[in-house]
């Protein structure tokens, strides 16, 4: 590695060169913002008698001893493209000035220094070779062929045209002086002495602002000759860039699938900002055999991945509609296992019937543990493995199968838990788009001709019971009923309803409501306003009663499975947070982290939890308060801990305290360590 530092125009006026920017790298991307900064410091520094240099950073680049057949010299640059391209729009923009100002020397000299190798063939004639579609925007650049528009939007134009409109006849002097000033330092790599990748990752860490996906794209092309490059990201990663795409909000997801992916295969949820190490960790070879196995699956899995992104592009009526019911509850932790059953339906494992009814049951296990109030982190390693537990012959039932038997916080809410919770609820404050999916559906079960509320603005919802009554409901109910429902049903599902017409409606009377002409109740084409339709009263019964009719309906729509299973005595299996009282109870057997621990006494389960978390994740116990709750330490002293018991070769902890104690003290590591759902215990009859 050779670093010196260069001037900028040094550089660039390199004869017989070109600075080609690798498929691998990501696109230009500089904003307005960056580009007024560094145009204000060349005015400033090109303006200033007293300064005589400005470093703008550093460029990095491999030099292979590549040249053309026109012998023109290749520099691959794999860290300053941002700054090259930039510095290359304020080129061209003093060269598109001279042109309008008839300024032959200035047009040839920024032209044949900085732009193009004069006497290059066409396809190595310009000085800086980015990535396609930036290249053809410079060429059109170049060019200058007013009466020619570019199609589409580009950064690169989109800056030029920022750059034009700022140098000009009165200033342009001050910019070539400042762009003489400019230095950075060149940081040469030898392929066959350096690692380039290694030093990117460097560089990365100290501040490149870059996505894991970025750094994983770098890393499976960078090793690469430039012609298995392109092979690889013309048939592999731009296609997987542009299907992992938000294409509503148009945000790139492509860190966030290949999170989805390696959850799926791995088993294992990587941390967001190590997506890329973990991906290196899995696919330690990057030769281009070794790549093309590898990303075959993953190029597989992203078509799917698409769709459930973007519901729009399913063309099956009846899959799409369920897949904008996922999308709308947000359930991504449910990727990874969609993924591969998007794939089963895809290759007719299974038919469309079983592919509608696994989306609607995903749909049922969340939606109610949602109205229940269960955490949803829980969530993460239910879909982490669910895929291992189908059965192909019985793929529904399997899968059903499976969640029913989960217990804790990863439970499958009954009916009679959800309708108790739904009950009193408040639904209206919840994510608007959760609120809509809530009513839509009821809406619309059964419903041979349904009606859309998510982004339908002449349908709202619409509180029976106002938010802020006419002074009449108070006269009607009383005051005890009228208090009772504002503060305990204003905004439960058994009162809240749509319509088209809410502004009509407003604060009045029920029976004004119901009967308004054109706008009423009674006029209403809506289920969720046929029982209001008929009433005579709007009172605690009645929302009691709609609440029963409304439940009903519930239960109907998102179904707990009517699936018998053997329960092989689990059923007084019992996660350790939901388990009675431990004091003067034996223990038949535990199961931590799905393997059975044959203990009897509590006094021995403690032991085992807190040594396989010490395996596990010793740094745990020193960065939280675990150390301090256990008394953990390398010498037992006389007393203390009291009971010292030992952990392990070099660890003991206390162990004097009651059955009771020892179960508040695992409950509290398992929270910790974020393994609430991972100890279930079973007490001897």
């Amino acid at each position: 590695m050779k670093a010196n530092e260069t001037k900028v125009e040094d550089f660039l006026s390199s004869n017989k060169t070109q600075f080609v920017i690798p498929v691998y790298q990501r696109n230009y991307d500089w904003s307005t913002s960056q580009c007024k900064q560094l145009l204000d410091d060349i005015l400033e520094v090109g303006t200033s008698k007293k300064m005589d240099a400005h470093f703008i950073g550093s460029v990095v680049y491999v030099h292979d001893d590549v040249y053309t057949s026109s012998r023109i010299k290749e520099l691959t640059i794999i860290d300053g493209q941002q700054r090259l391209t930039t510095l290359t729009l304020i080129y061209l923009a003093l060269y598109r000035l001279g042109i309008t100002m008839n300024d032959e020397g200035l047009v040839n000299e920024i032209s044949e220094t900085y732009l193009i190798n004069k006497f290059a063939p066409e396809e190595e004639k310009l000085k800086l070779r980015p990535t396609e579609n930036n290249d053809k925007a410079i060429k059109y650049l170049l060019r200058g062929d007013s009466e020619e528009e570019y199609e589409g939007f580009s950064k690169v134009i989109d800056n030029f045209n920022y750059f034009l409109g700022r140098i000009t006849e009165e200033n342009y002097d001050f910019v070539l002086n400042g762009l003489s000033k400019l230095m950075f330092v060149e940081i040469s790599l030898d392929r066959e002495k350096d690692d380039p990748q290694r030093i990117f990752e460097s560089l990365n860490s100290t501040g490149l602002e870059l996505s894991q996906a970025d750094l994983i794209r770098n890393y499976i092309l960078m090793g690469l000759k430039r012609r298995d490059q392109k092979k690889i990201y013309n048939n592999y990663w731009e296609i997987i860039e542009k299907l992992a795409k938000d294409e509503t909000r148009n945000t790139i997801k492509v860190s966030d699938f290949i999170r989805d992916y390696l959850t799926l295969t791995n088993n294992k949820i990587p941390n967001k900002r190590k997506v890329y190490l973990e991906f290196k960790a899995k696919f330690p070879t990057t030769d281009l055999e070794a790549l093309e196995k590898n990303l075959l699956p993953i190029k597989s899995l992203v078509k799917y991945y698409n769709k459930l992104l973007n519901p729009k592009n399913e063309k099956d009526k009846d899959i799409r509609i369920q897949l904008e019911y996922i999308n709308r509850l947000e359930i991504n932790v449910a990727y990874p296992f969609l993924m591969k059953v998007y794939e089963d339906f895809s290759e007719q494992i299974i038919d469309k019937s079983t592919f509608i009814a696994v989306l609607d049951f995903v749909q049922s296990f969340t939606w109610r543990r949602f109205i229940v109030g269960l955490p949803t982190n829980a969530l993460n390693k239910i879909f982490m493995t669910l895929y291992e537990k189908v059965e192909k012959d019985k793929y529904l039932e399997s899968i059903q199968h499976w969640l029913l038997k989960r217990t804790g916080s990863q439970r499958f809410p009954k009916n009679k838990e959800v309708i108790e919770s739904l009950k009193l609820k408040d639904v209206y404050n919840i994510k608007s788009k959760n609120r809509t999916y809530l009513l839509e559906r009821l809406e619309n079960f059964e419903n041979k001709e349904p009606v859309m509320i998510e982004g339908n603005t002449d349908i709202t919802i619409e509180h029976i019971f106002p938010q802020n009554p006419d002074p009449k409901w108070k006269v009607d109910l009383g005051t005890d009923e009228y208090n009772l429902i504002k503060e305990t049903y204003l905004n439960t599902i058994g009162n809240l309803t749509l319509s088209g017409n809410n502004g009509k409606l407003g604060n009045k009377p029920f029976k004004q409501k119901r009967d308004l002409e054109n706008a009423g109740y009674k006029d209403s084409r809506l289920w969720l306003n046929k029982y209001l339709s008929i009433i005579e009263k709007w009172d605690k019964n009645e929302i009691e009663r709609r609440f029963d009719m409304l439940s009903e309906r519930f239960l109907n729509i998102w179904q707990y499975p009517q699936i018998e299973f053997e329960t092989e005595d689990q059923s007084n299996e019992i996660n350790i947070f939901e388990a009675e009282d431990p004091k003067h109870k034996k223990l038949e057997y535990a199961i931590f982290f799905d393997q059975k621990i044959e203990v009897k006494q509590v006094s021995k389960l403690y032991v085992e939890v807190f040594r396989h978390l010490f395996e596990l994740q010793p740094e745990t116990f020193f960065t939280t308060d675990l150390a301090e709750k256990i008394t953990l330490t390398k010498n037992p002293k006389e007393g203390n801990p009291r009971q010292a018991i030992q952990l392990n070769d070099t660890y003991y902890i206390e162990g004097n305290m009651d059955n009771i104690n020892k179960f508040d003290k695992i409950k509290h590591a398992l929270t910790i360590f974020d393994s609430e759902d991972e100890l279930l215990i079973k007490y001897s009859e």
